[in-house]
């Protein structure tokens, strides 16, 4: 059945005749999870380098029909996932389609008084059936700033003008959790909810029922609920009362990725940019590779703050930084492919500071300038080696022993480069091999990645005028 295809049931009756049965939705979710398992579909589409650590943990907290808790640091896809779990969902479910009912009842075991009477005192042909589809059945809220209103509940004084007693269920206002009825609720930043919310959420979590103000309304609430933290603040004492921490069936620990490669994957599907189009975006893999390290020197950096973690937001951003500025310089200069440079690199400090924690104990005083000139040049080092090992392109340090002298820039034209390496002997040609091509764009990005290495490597020496880099002995 297509997303767009809704079962044809438009009453109870006729839902009756189709055989359609009732199950909770963690019943749902673990059929469908087992189905797509049994038929080698893809489980969680986008989450890269999981498959084994996180993946196995989360396969059986699913089977297992437990709540959830991610616990990681930011930008380890702790969101996504949760938002996957919707495919588990069956694509459509039907619901009691009549007025004055906060919820989407299951049309065979109704929780509300409103519904009971309505379905007690009609015939099932007048009954009326609407269907409600799985991207509807998420809903996720943010911690900060939440009231038990919100996510519970509350007595509503409208009602209670119009006569309504304020026991009865009734007068309730019914918050996200209720609504959410035979769906998923999520809540990020678990430590930052309000304590009063965190107590509230002990029957839900446990009895399935729900409390407001000291009134016992009672409802058998089909829920699959889900929390994100972070480690710093989950395991800091008083942050979450351990009598919710006791509750919640499942830990799910992620974490950044340390293999490069899988780094520069989520970096290349997380994009988002078109790089075809009227100016179009060749990136040499060396510099993708450039930009992924730069984030790896920082999560392993003693002048960054660990405990607040490095996001995959920080290579997301500073990658996209790197296209628009080789994206601008094609432009202005009516170069037909945009190739992007070391020099583009210079402008990464708009898209990092501010993503980075400084550690005001390891950072000696260091800016945050400083700090990601270092992330950089540490960068480019490591990189480079694994290139020079590759290609053997440390022995073009000789030729500056002949004086020569290398002028660059992020506006300078491939042309340019070219030109300059007219009287550079043959043997630079070594330096081409990282990305073989013609191109001049490409190889103008080839020439600056070399010299930025051998000057990573104290091969060469670098001097910086007016926006201009100078490479020379």
């Amino acid at each position: 059945m297509s997303d767009t295809t809704k079962p044809s049931a438009k009453t109870l009756a006729e839902l009756q005749a189709s055989g359609w049965k009732s199950r909770s939705v963690k019943e749902e979710i673990r059929s469908n999870f087992l189905k797509m398992l049994a038929n080698g579909e893809p489980l969680y589409p986008g989450i890269i380098g999981y498959e084994d650590t996180v993946i196995p943990e989360l396969n059986i907290a699913l089977l297992a029909g437990h709540d959830l808790l991610f616990l990681g640091e930011k930008g380890q896809a702790k969101s996504r996932l949760m938002r996957t779990l919707v495919r588990f969902l069956d694509e459509y479910v039907p619901y009691l389609d009549i007025l004055d009912v906060p919820v989407h009842e299951d049309p065979f075991h109704p929780i509300t008084k409103t519904a009971k009477e309505f379905l007690a005192s009609h015939t099932a042909e007048q009954v009326p059936i609407g269907w409600w589809h799985r991207s509807e059945r998420y809903v996720e809220r943010l911690a900060p700033g939440t009231k038990f209103a919100d996510v519970i509940g509350e007595i509503d004084p409208s009602k209670l003008t119009g006569g309504v007693s304020m026991g009865a269920e009734a007068a309730l206002h019914f918050g996200l959790i209720p609504r959410m009825h035979r769906g998923i609720f999520a809540m990020n930043e678990l430590p930052e909810l309000d304590e009063m919310v965190q107590v509230g959420l002990f029957n839900i979590l446990e009895e399935r029922d729900v409390q407001i103000r000291g009134y016992p309304v009672r409802f058998d609430l089909d829920i699959f609920i889900l929390f994100s933290a972070n480690p710093g603040t989950y395991n800091r004492s008083g942050k979450v009362i351990p009598q919710l921490k006791d509750r919640i069936g499942s830990l799910i620990q992620t974490h950044y990725q340390t293999d490069r490669d899988l780094g520069i994957q989520i970096l290349q599907q997380e994009c988002g940019l078109d790089l075809g189009g009227q100016y179009p975006v060749q990136i040499p893999y060396f510099m993708t590779e450039i930009i992924e390290e730069i984030t790896t020197q920082a999560r392993k950096s003693k002048y960054v703050d660990q405990a607040s973690g490095v996001s995959a937001r920080f290579s997301l951003s500073n990658y996209r930084t790197m296209i628009a500025s080789a994206r601008q310089r094609a432009v202005l200069l009516g170069e037909p492919i945009a190739v992007p440079r070391i020099s583009d690199l210079g402008h990464l400090y708009s898209s990092s500071l501010g993503k980075l924690e400084v550690d005001l104990m390891g950072s000696h005083q260091m800016t945050e300038h400083k700090i990601l000139d270092s992330l950089l040049a540490n960068a480019i080092k490591v990189v480079f080696e694994q290139y020079t090992s590759e290609h053997g392109v440390g022995q073009i340090a000789d030729i500056f022993n002949k004086g020569v002298r290398i002028e660059v820039g992020d506006l300078l034209p491939s042309s340019a480069y070219a030109e300059r390496l007219k009287h550079v002997p043959p043997v630079w040609e070594a330096a081409f091999d990282v990305n073989a091509t013609d191109q001049p764009a490409i190889r103008a990005s080839c020439v600056e990645f070399v010299l930025a290495g051998l000057y990573s490597l104290d091969k060469i020496s670098r001097a910086s005028k007016h926006g201009k880099v100078s490479y020379e002995v």
